[in-house]
């Protein structure tokens, strides 16, 4: 006779390289690494690309980066506003070039221990790869 297999319980194994990942959902606090697009043309990226359609010109990674192509007009205008135009999910690890931040969405619920996944939050090739945290007690 087989053993019911519970569907419910998450897998708490890290990846080999869980910093190459681009979202981790080992805790409660959801987090997806996101990229900056008019970050990509301010720096004049060599992988940004434009086409025009519709009678608009959009912009995209050839990298896929980023898997969206962006009104151009409209990535202008939310540059001009005091917040810019802000950043999109990632769809494959960054490259170091890339302006990257990672996005929690649900940081309220963050334990006492912090993340379960620090190395998720490491930085690209080239720039460094760790932080240091300090707690100041009364």
């Amino acid at each position: 006779m087989d053993t019911p297999v519970d569907t419910h319980v998450r897998t708490a194994k890290l990846p080999l390289r869980p910093q190459d990942e681009v979202e981790c959902r080992r805790c409660e606090v959801h987090c997806d690494k996101v990229v900056y697009p008019a970050a990509c043309v301010a720096k004049s990226c060599p992988f940004l690309y434009a086409v025009d359609e519709f009678g608009h010109r959009y912009v995209g990674c050839l990298q896929k980066i980023f898997d969206v192509e962006i009104d151009s007009t409209l990535l202008a205008a939310g540059e001009r506003t005091r917040n810019g135009f802000g950043a999109v999910k990632t769809m494959r690890q960054p490259l170091p070039m890339c302006t990257t931040a990672v996005d929690a969405c649900y940081e309220n619920r963050t334990d006492e221990l912090g993340c379960v996944n620090p190395e998720f939050h490491e930085l690209p090739v080239g720039e460094p790869s760790f932080r240091i945290f300090a707690q100041i007690t009364a």
